[in-house]
Formats: structure tokens, sequence, C-alpha cells
């Protein structure tokens, strides 16, 4: 049988398809598409993604040894900066790496362990773990009807 652990890196690492496989087809080009009137650029939301996931990794599941500069949320908005999809790529395979290494780490019990955060208050680490993996689903949402309807 497997560990409530097993389990939740199964859940995130099937639902990050949804981000991942687009990165497949992404050109560099479309880093710089926004869909009008949102300032949010494809580039943004990758950046972003791996931001967030880096943040919790350290801040939620314990990672203290990652020293995380999350640009998109300290500047609250798309600066323009994000143009490099290599460096975008190994910057998010970097963030889930993180982030699996450190919910692998977790046991059983921890799942039901409270952790409190001024962004989303008091929740469970099993429940924030849903907000980590419903957030990167929401944002390759955003980026899919970015690259279908969006511009430059």
């Amino acid at each position: 049988m497997k560990t409530k652990t097993q389990l939740f890196i199964e859940l995130a690492q099937e639902a990050r398809t949804r981000f991942s496989n687009q990165l497949q087809n992404i050109s560099e080009e479309d880093l710089k598409k926004k869909l009008l009137p949102s300032q949010n650029s494809v580039g943004f939301l990758i950046r972003h993604i791996g931001d967030v996931e880096f943040l919790f990794a350290k801040n939620v599941f314990g990672a203290s040894d990652l020293r995380v500069r999350a640009k998109t949320v300290m500047a609250q908005k798309d600066t323009g900066e994000w143009l490099n999809l290599q460096e975008l790529k190994e910057y998010v395979d970097a963030s889930f790496k993180a982030l699996l290494d450190i919910v692998a780490k977790q046991t059983d019990a921890d799942w039901d362990t409270t952790i409190s955060t001024k962004e989303f208050g008091v929740k469970t680490k099993a429940e924030a773990f849903g907000r980590i993996v419903s957030h990167t689903a929401y944002h390759a949402g955003q980026m899919g009807i970015i690259l279908k309807y969006g511009s430059v």
C-alpha cells in the first residue's frame, strides 16, 4: 500500500503535465504573448510557477536550505524580462524537483500538521499541497489560452 506522500507525489506529477506538456511546444516568441488587457505574458507565467513552487518548498514544506528570489512575486507584475526559454525551462525543472524532493521527506503524520502564511492563512500541509498543485494548473490554463488567442 502506498503512503500518503507517495500518492501526493503521483498526483502532483500527473497534474503538472497540464503545464509541462505545453513547454514542449513553446517558442521564444511565445514567451512575449499576452491576452489583452492582461499584462501577464507566457514568460512571466512560467517564471511565476517556478517562483511559487520554490516558495512552497521552502516556506510550507521546510526546505530551509533553499535560497529563493521570487522575482515575479516581489514585482507583482510582468516586468517583460522573461524571454529566455532555456533558462525558464531549467528554472521550472529545478523548482519542481525541489518541491518533490522536500515533499518526499514528509511523513504521513506531517500532512495533518498546520502551517500559517499571510497569503492563504492556516492550512494543513495536505491543503497547502492542493493549493500549489492547483496554482500550477490554474496558470497552465491561462498559458494555454494565451498561446491560442494571445499576441505579441
